[in-house]
């Protein structure tokens, strides 16, 4: 009876973490991405709906965050690469994170991308509600959200999605 017991148990913690792994690595599909309006560090306003029409890569990050810090130099790759074609990157700092140390980090590491401050949060609850950073978010030409990860992103993937999407627009 124990071991029935034991493998029960088992088979049911197998079961709820490979459906938590499944959600922070879940592909969302073609979900529209939420109508949010973002200032950024300079003052100025971005409407995500506005810039429907090119591809979005979009992250939430912290200062505090390794995995942020690690993620910055693929980043600022891919917009150097990308940018001119019509590549949107948009880095969201978190509400805890204070302005100045948002500042201070874009200058030191000579961020390049858009960056915008989520000083009331609505930007990560519109998005599912984000509270773990990274957290990244591709949005296609048509505005739907079509690759989400929780944690580092999958360059490649990234890159191949962005692009595709880029030669569509070309097309």
């Amino acid at each position: 009876m124990k071991t029935k017991d034991i493998l029960i148990g088992l088979f049911a913690l197998l079961l709820i973490g490979g459906g938590i792994g499944l959600f922070l690595t879940s592909e969302p599909g073609l979900a529209p991405a939420p109508k949010v309006t973002l200032q950024t560090l300079e003052g100025d306003t971005v409407v995500l709906e506005d810039l429907q029409g090119q591809p979005v890569l979009l992250t939430f990050w912290a200062t505090t965050c390794p995995g942020c810090v690690k993620e910055m130099p693929h980043l600022v790759e891919l917009y150097e690469r990308y940018h001119a074609q019509g590549l949107e990157v948009i880095g969201v700092a978190m509400a805890y994170d204070p302005p100045n140390q948002v500042l201070a980090m874009r200058n030191q590491r000579q961020l390049p991308y858009t960056i915008a401050l989520d000083l009331d949060s609505s930007a990560a609850r519109a998005f599912g509600d984000v509270r773990l950073t990274p957290t990244t978010f591709l949005i296609d030409t048509r505005g739907r959200i079509i690759y989400k990860k929780l944690g580092e992103f999958d360059m490649d993937r990234i890159e191949n999605s962005i692009r595709d999407m880029l030669g569509e627009k070309a097309a």
